[in-house]
């Protein structure tokens, strides 16, 4: 038996096919996860994310630990709420984690990070805070559920009290904000509108019901996977991990190279890194011929080398075999894939499928 959400009982009666993820009891589907896909591309689905770690960074030196910590510069932040999206780095340059950053003043912060690296994260977070006056609490006593798709934000606020529906209606994109002792964000990993929503243990089971009483669908890991694929999304531990630095994830927007001398971890590594030449870069493969891509297929790159597909999958908007893939810097427009020892004609795109429901495909 892996570790159990506050939701865990709820997916049961809800009819959800469990699953291990990352030492998770966690839902697959609700019975249908190409029918789940579509509800979030089409109208609403709620997911159970309360398997990721939420930690609140507070104290005199909050803003100094974030500024070592992580790639992007939390010094950006200056107005309540923005949040930022960064990696975490070790000293190689390799990704410990992706993680989201909310500003709430100088002296507070939010991140939340993921599921699967939770015990190294959290342990990697209490090591850097030696030496900075800064409290790292870990909130164990929110649970948190993602409503996305056309219709979330509008079927979220319509079960939300006055005041947090206010609240929530206020956000811009990549905004967050305290709401009644809950925390609303405009934030999600499926490339589509919507709310991710941290609420108090008590009142996880009411939410819940009152969500699926508005019409807002759950939805499992499975649809979360082929949504955040469409998107362009990373997974970590496929697209990036301890041995693969961001400048080789489609991450190098989120280091702050400026000021010069500001010495985060892995800084040392990604300037090396850069300056001998980044040889690997991350992009995004349609399949034109009939068939399914998957992760860790070799693709061929005529006259210039070899690289490896990290996620693949169906997308069920497009109606075609899509892929992240890691692939020689000089890769041009045109690739093979080896499916079952036959080389297929993909065609290189970003790394960038499907946003709002609509292609996004030249």
């Amino acid at each position: 038996m892996g570790h159990r959400t506050p939701f865990y009982e709820l997916h049961v009666a809800a009819g959800a096919k469990i699953v291990d993820f990352g030492g998770w009891d966690m839902p697959l589907h609700y019975g249908s996860q190409l029918d789940e896909h579509h509800i979030v591309r089409r109208d609403a689905g709620l997911f159970d994310v309360s398997h990721m770690t939420i930690v609140d960074v507070e104290g005199p030196d909050a803003k100094a630990y974030l500024r070592k910590l992580l790639t992007h510069d939390v010094a950006k932040l200056t107005v309540p709420g923005k949040a930022l999206y960064s990696g975490m780095l070790n000293e190689a340059g390799g990704v410990i984690d992706d993680l989201i950053t909310y500003y709430l003043t100088e002296t507070f912060y939010r991140v939340v990070v993921n599921a699967s690296t939770r015990e190294k994260d959290l342990a990697w977070l209490a090591k850097v805070a030696e030496g900075f006056n800064v409290k790292v609490q870990h909130r164990a006593d929110f649970a948190m559920l993602a409503v996305q798709g056309p219709k979330a934000r509008e079927l979220a606020m319509s079960v939300l009290t006055p005041g947090q529906a206010a609240i929530a209606a206020s956000l811009s994109a990549f905004f967050g904000a305290d709401a009644e002792g809950w925390f609303v964000a405009r934030t999600g990993y499926t490339g589509e509108d919507g709310f991710e929503i941290m609420m108090p243990l008590p009142e996880v089971e009411s939410f819940w019901h009152k969500l699926l009483a508005a019409g807002v669908r759950p939805c499992g890991l499975g649809a979360r996977d082929t949504l955040r694929l469409e998107a362009g999304m990373n997974l970590y531990g496929n697209e990036m991990d301890e041995t693969i630095s961001p400048l080789e994830a489609n991450m190098g927007w989120t280091v702050t190279w400026e000021p010069s001398d500001r010495d985060f971890i892995g800084r040392k590594a990604l300037e090396a890194q850069k300056a001998a030449g980044i040889q690997r870069k991350l992009v995004g493969l349609v399949l034109e011929e009939r068939g399914v891509l998957r992760g860790h297929m070799k693709v061929v790159i005529e006259g210039i080398g070899e690289g490896e597909t990290t996620s693949g999958g169906f997308s069920p908007t497009l109606q075609q075999g899509i892929a992240l893939a890691r692939v020689p810097k000089d890769c041009g427009d045109r690739a093979l894939v080896e499916i079952r020892g036959k080389l297929m004609p993909v065609k290189v795109v970003k790394a960038n499928f499907v946003r709002f429901g609509k292609s996004v495909l030249a």
